[in-house]
Order: C-alpha cells, then structure tokens, then sequence
C-alpha cells in the first residue's frame, strides 16, 4: 500500500486568528429583523402610509428602503454586539410575541362569551340590552326547586336580604343573589300552577333566575349548565357561585374570600374531595357511567363538593361557550370537575365552606374564624334546616354589617 510523502501531501490552509466576537449568522440576522419588525407593526396596531405628491417616490420603494436600511442598521448592530445581547432581544421579542397572544386570546375569549351571552338572551327569550350585561362582582345562584318556598323564606330570614337591601348589596357592593329554577313538566309553556306559584313569589321578592330548563332531580347537571349560561348572559361577574337552598353561608366571608383570587385567572374554589364511584344500582349517588372511571373501587377525579362552590368569570364563560358538548354525569358535582379538570385550572381547597353546624362553626367563630358556609355532611346539607336556619345563623352567622365593610 503507497503512502504519500510529506512533499506529496495536499497544502494546509493557512490558520486565522480566532475572532473574539463571532458574527451572528445572516440568516439569523434577517430572521431576526423580520420578526422585530412584524412584532412593532403588530403592537403599533397600524401601519400609516401617507399620500405622496405627483414625482415622488412610491409608498412600497420607501417602504422596502426604510426595513432594508433598519435590517442593515440592526445587522451592523448586531454583529457588534455580545451573543448575551443578541439572545436578550431574542428574549424580549419572544415576550412579545407572547403577550400578543394572549391579549388576541383574551379577545377571542370575550367575543365568544357575546355571541353565547346573544345566543342565551334569545333563547330565554330576553332582550339584550345595547349596554351588555350588568356588571358584577359575585353571582350567587341559590339552587332550589318548587317544592321549596319554606327553604327559601328560612333563607330570605336568615342570610339572604330582602327587598330594598337586595337591591342596595347589588348596587353598592356588586354581590348579585337569585334563587335558580326552571319551569315544571307539566306545560310546556312553563304555565302550570307550579310555575304561577314561583311567579307570584318572584313578584313579591324580586330574587328569582328563572331557566329555560325543565325541573328533575336527574336534570341538575343540566341545570348547572344553563345556570352558568344564563347567569353570563346576564351578569359580567368576576364569579360565579352555585350554592344549595340548605346551606348557610356568610355573605361577607364569601365575598373577602373571593377577592383574594379576583386577579387569578381560572379560579375553581371550593371543599375539594374524591368520593368513591358507586356502582351498585340503587344507592344514593349511584354512577350509571362507572366504567369510564376505571375499575371498580376507583375514586373519582378531585372536584368541589356540590354543596356550594364558585367559579371565576373564565371558567363560568367556558362552560357558557361550550355547553351544548359538556358531557353530564348522574352527578352534578362530578360534572362540574369534569368540565375543568382538563383545562389549566386552579383548584383552590377552602375548608372554610364546609363548616359542620353547631357546634364546629360556632368554635371557630368564637375563635375568629368564620365559616363560609356551614351544612351537616349525613344530609348533604342543613339537616331539617327550615327549622334550624335560625339557630345556624344566630350561632354561626357574622352579623349583619360584614358584607358592607367587604372591599369589592
């Protein structure tokens, strides 16, 4: 085998001195300019273009010379600068570019919720009001059913204001109450004597969301899908609560609660818990749908207990978007939590409304901790709370100047 001689051998080319700063790629300059400049037209908004006179120059040859000379100033710039200076703009283009997007998602979000919050108007058969919907800190949707009227008047002595104080903690507080119902099955109009018996009651009170939604125990995830939409349709609220007819709750508590979380997006707050999934036909809570949980003696996924939660005004708009594909489960609180346990969601775990009744909360009351809300877990509520309420309330309630003292 021949081998070259050291004369034979092909010339070494002569070595260079190493550069102490290396020049940025062109490629990557102009990539680089391309994007600083879409970016500047983009969170300019506009681009102007003024009217030339008869003999001048074009506005696209003035155009192309302008990004031309900027994208040669900035690789002369460029290629000066140290490689920490180039990725610190890189960085702050990126950052950029980010923050258009989410303010373009955050209008894609807010023309969504006016076409459903149109969609549901017309549907209940509303006007939409050229002004939009009411502005809002909290909704609280009280969910009741006709054979209720004692629940609800136990609350209206309680917890809930009547009248004129209604409408003051609205206007002055922005903290909006309604019992939520639907109509009977027994017209289809929703005209039957249950339906001519809430209306009386709503004329006396004023305090009712009605829904175009038939009434059934089975039906409550239904339900809570049109509460949210209706209420969105309705309201513009930083949140949304659900809350059961046999819950009491301290309205300033809640509302102080709230606020800590009114500049989070996507606050689900609530007493988190992972009930088992029942599926033996017959019993309470029964799952019909359990093997989509797994198998048999799986928990379900973390959600707010069904007794009282609330939701920010993101979520309450997503559900509103999107409810016509929700999928229900027998459950209405495992509904909820299936509707958010797949989006970028903050489960906040507040033990403060679960409270048992008396004697617990009236222990942390005298300790300075006030519930929120307080109900008895063995009646997934106030057990014979017509009869208790006022007992709850005089033991456990804040008093009655907590809510106007609230920054809202």
């Amino acid at each position: 085998m021949m081998t070259l001689s050291t004369s034979e051998r092909q010339p070494q080319p002569e070595k260079k001195p190493p550069r102490t700063r290396p020049p940025l790629p062109g490629k990557a300059v102009a990539a680089l300019c391309v994007a600083s400049f879409v970016v500047g037209l983009l969170l300019s908004g506009r681009v102007v273009v003024p009217l030339l006179p008869p003999g001048s120059s074009s506005p696209a040859s003035n155009y192309k010379t302008s990004f031309s000379t900027g994208c040669e100033n900035k690789r002369a710039k460029l290629g000066e600068s140290n490689p920490t200076d180039i990725m610190n703009e890189v960085s702050r283009t990126h950052h950029a570019i980010q923050s258009l997007d989410k303010a373009v998602s955050s209008l894609e979000m807010e023309l969504a919720v006016e076409r459903a919050r149109s969609s549901a108007a017309v549907g209940a058969g509303t006007a939409v009001s050229s002004l939009g919907p009411q502005k809002a800190f909290v909704v609280i949707g009280i969910n009741t059913a006709f054979s209720s009227k004692k629940r609800r008047d136990s609350l209206r002595d309680t917890w809930v204001p009547r009248g004129d104080k209604l409408r003051r903690l609205e206007k002055e507080k922005g903290i909006v109450i309604r019992f939520v119902i639907g109509r009977s099955g027994a017209a289809a109009a929703g005209d039957g004597p249950l339906d001519r018996a809430v209306d009386a009651e709503d004329a006396e009170n004023k305090d009712f969301l009605r829904l175009d939604h038939v009434e059934g125990y089975h039906e409550l995830s239904s339900k809570t899908r049109i509460y949210f939409t209706t209420a969105v349709a309705t309201w513009d609220a930083d949140f949304y609560v659900k809350v059961d007819d046999d819950v009491h709750v301290n309205l300033g508590m809640l509302t102080s609660r709230l606020a800590k979380y009114r500049t989070r997006p996507r606050v689900y707050v609530g007493c988190m818990k992972s009930g088992p999934v029942l599926s033996q036909k017959g019993v309470k809570y029964h799952e019909p749908e359990y093997w989509k949980f797994g198998d048999e003696g799986n928990k379900y996924f973390r959600h707010a207990t069904g007794q009282i939660y609330a939701v920010s005004k993101d979520l309450a708009a997503y559900i509103s978007i999107n409810q016509p594909i929700l999928h229900r489960f027998a459950n209405e609180d495992v509904s909820l939590g299936a509707w958010l346990i797949g989006l970028e969601v903050e489960h906040v775990d507040d033990r403060s409304m679960c409270c048992a009744t008396p004697p617990d909360c009236e222990w942390k009351k005298r300790a300075g901790n006030v519930c929120v809300a307080s109900f008895d877990w063995s009646c997934s509520g106030v057990c014979k709370s017509v009869d208790r309420m006022k007992h709850i309330h005089r033991a456990c309630g804040e008093g009655q100047g907590a809510v106007w003292s609230v920054a809202t």
